[in-house]
């Protein structure tokens, strides 16, 4: 019999960080034999479609309005079903759902929705909101970032952070770069990159504001944008028509891994993050990375040996990043081999399973809510 019996809970499973990070995660805990789970999904849109291998049970909780209090009723039945010994939420919506039920049957509550830095700390803020809602009722807080858990005030004595992890089995299948840029009819010499939403948590207005500065001078440079909406009016209208050939805007992609491989340099310009996996993507596929100062960023991109931090909403600085990257092959090189190394060392999916299951094993085995970073 399992040792540990877990049901995750998370509002979605499209494509998204979060997202990416419990499916990692679920695929390995599924080759351990001393932990049983079940997933709880609140939408049947599915972007990660390999947990449907995974030959574990899924149950839907569909609201039928915003304020559908039925939620409460029917998770509590599948809790009192299924008997886990934690509740994991990936998300503050799932953590107040689960509030109820986990308090009524005696089950340990695990806080997983600190995946960001938020700048507006007030009940004007959903997410800082209910975060201050359900931490009280969270038997731990778990997140992706020092700098997320400070940000909302988590309490120190049960708020543990958990780095994302990478898992280099998925760089064994990228197809051919050759190809790639063929598919995409790109003749240029050099390719700038940003996987992430097009949302108003991404900047992506100084991204193409930079990627224009650098087009005003030079002809070389394709910079791609690759998530869910890229490929929206919005996003197109940030861009002058004149430069509209050295852009291609993708949208929502399976094949994330094979794209990046044909990035010379790995963005993220934004507002607020944890621990971005795009960032841990690009480390992981050896590319240098230029990103916005703050959260989670600062703590895994080495400043001026895996990549370059530049202040927020600067397009201008941006650009001369990128700019003395594209010129400089060697500092290139030298700053993916350090990024490659550092994911493999610190930020692997092993790392992150392994400290998972030692959390779990221990909030089980211990009186105290007490934990240690």
């Amino acid at each position: 019999m399992p040792g540990i019996k877990i049901l995750f809970f998370i509002d979605c499973l499209t494509s998204g960080g979060k997202e990416r990070r419990l499916v990692e995660l679920m695929k390995v805990l599924n080759l351990n034999k001393e932990i049983e789970f079940e997933l709880i999904l609140m939408s049947k849109e599915v972007h990660y479609r390999e947990i449907f291998n995974l030959n574990i049970k899924i149950h839907y909780l569909i609201r039928n309005t915003k304020r559908d209090l039925s939620i409460f009723n029917q998770f509590y039945k599948i809790c009192k079903m299924f008997k886990p010994d934690i509740v994991h939420c990936w998300d503050s919506m799932t953590a107040i759902y689960a509030i109820y039920a986990c308090k009524l049957l005696h089950i340990k509550l695990v806080n997983g929705m600190v995946i960001n830095t938020p700048r507006k700390k007030t009940i004007f803020n959903r997410y800082w909101l209910r975060g201050q809602i359900t931490f009280p009722f969270s038997d731990n807080i778990i997140g992706n970032s020092k700098a997320g858990l400070k940000a909302y005030n988590a309490p120190r004595k049960k708020s543990l952070c958990i780095y994302n992890g990478y898992n280099f089995d998925r760089s064994n299948n990228t197809t051919n770069r050759e190809i790639i840029k063929t598919q995409l009819q790109i003749n240029k010499k050099y390719i700038v990159g940003m996987v992430a939403e097009f949302s108003i948590k991404k900047d992506y207005k100084t991204y193409f504001h930079s990627a224009q500065i650098i087009l005003e001078k030079r002809d070389d440079v394709v910079f791609l944008a690759i998530g869910k909406n890229t490929d929206s009016n919005l996003s197109k209208d940030l861009i002058d028509s004149k430069f509209i050939d050295n852009f291609r805007l993708l949208g929502e992609k399976s094949n994330i891994e094979s794209l990046i491989e044909i990035m010379d340099i790995g963005i993220l310009s934004t507002f607020n993050e944890g621990v971005s996996n795009s960032i841990l993507e690009y480390m992981a596929l050896g590319k240098p990375v230029v990103a916005s100062i703050g959260g989670g960023t600062n703590e895994i991109v080495e400043e001026g040996k895996t990549g370059i931090l530049v202040p927020q909403s600067n397009p201008q600085i941006l650009a001369e990043k990128i700019e003395m990257l594209l010129d400089n092959e060697e500092l290139r090189k030298k700053m993916g081999l350090f990024a490659q190394e550092r994911i493999k060392n610190e930020f692997s999916i092993n790392i992150m399973v392994n400290k998972y299951v030692t959390f779990y094993k221990s909030i089980l085995n211990t009186n105290t809510t007490s934990l240690k970073n």
